[in-house]
């Protein structure tokens, strides 16, 4: 199994690595800048190369960027601009570092009217500017913002036509939307959905995180494993589903301490999946 964890990189790139095997985790995912700011300062080639030594010696892959949180790839101005910037310079640094992509919040429509090909035009021009090893990972959205749809995120994966193009879930978006995954059935009938419109070769990973609120709520907001109103029945479904086993299983939750994901949060996974 593939499990792991987004963790800070405040203390270093490769104590991340380190981190996340102590946590008990072999899979990995960061941030390649602040996500609060439009700054990108990225990495001297010896903290490079540190890294990925280092992610080699602890077997610790995939490894995955998180995007910016200030990404808006619908705008048409100067935030566009930006996003389209900073996300050239961060898929360019994923390849160079060996990390599989980038997932990405596409962003929000600021009209009533969906403006969906400046999106398309403004990923095209990210893709087009980067190198092809890095993949653009869309997240789904677990509020109002784009991608809360299964059939938005096939529009606009079917758009883009580009092999570079992936999609990653998460289970506290999915219920915020109103996907029911405590209900397998739902978890299921939504996969066979997923599989028609998009294909399922298209996901590579899961962001596991239970939601403080309720079913529809749409607000995001990540709880610790099993303690959220997704509760054990969620995951113990996605878990049971055998196109998802193989994927990594990326935690976003806010640790028992309230510092990130942590241990417990690990240990509570392994208990999941040891129970299928």
């Amino acid at each position: 199994m593939l499990i792991g964890a987004h963790l800070s990189i405040s203390k270093g790139l490769s104590y991340a690595v380190k981190d996340m095997v102590s946590k008990g985790g072999n899979c990995l995912q960061i941030f390649a800048t602040s996500p609060r700011s439009w700054s990108f300062k990225g990495f001297t080639d010896e903290e490079i190369n540190a890294f990925k030594e280092t992610a080699k010696e602890y077997n610790v892959s995939p490894i995955f960027f998180h995007a910016s949180y200030l990404i808006n790839l619908a705008d048409k101005n100067d935030t566009g601009r930006k996003s389209v910037n900073i996300l050239i310079e961060e898929l360019n640094l994923a390849a160079k570092m060996g990390i599989k992509g980038s997932v990405v919040h596409l962003g929000s429509f600021k009209q009533a009217d969906k403006d969906y090909a400046t999106l398309i035009d403004n990923i095209n021009t990210v893709l087009s500017a980067t190198d092809p090893k890095s993949l653009f990972i869309i997240e789904n959205a677990g509020n109002r913002k784009i991608g809360k749809d299964l059939e938005e995120i096939a529009l606009i994966v079917d758009k883009l036509n580009s092999d570079r193009v992936a999609v990653c879930l998460d289970s506290c978006h999915l219920f915020s939307s109103g996907v029911d995954i405590r209900d397998f059935e739902t978890l299921e009938s939504y996969w066979q959905e997923f599989n028609r419109l998009i294909g399922k070769d298209k996901l590579i990973l899961w962001h596991l995180n239970d939601s403080r609120d309720t079913l529809g709520s749409l607000r995001d907001r990540h709880e610790n494993l099993t303690k959220g109103s997704i509760g054990e029945a969620g995951f113990l479904n996605i878990l049971k589903i055998s196109d998802f086993k193989a994927l990594p299983m990326i935690l976003e939750t806010p640790g028992f301490d309230n510092k990130g994901p942590d241990k417990k949060n690990m240990d509570i996974l392994k208990s999941l999946f040891r129970k299928i």
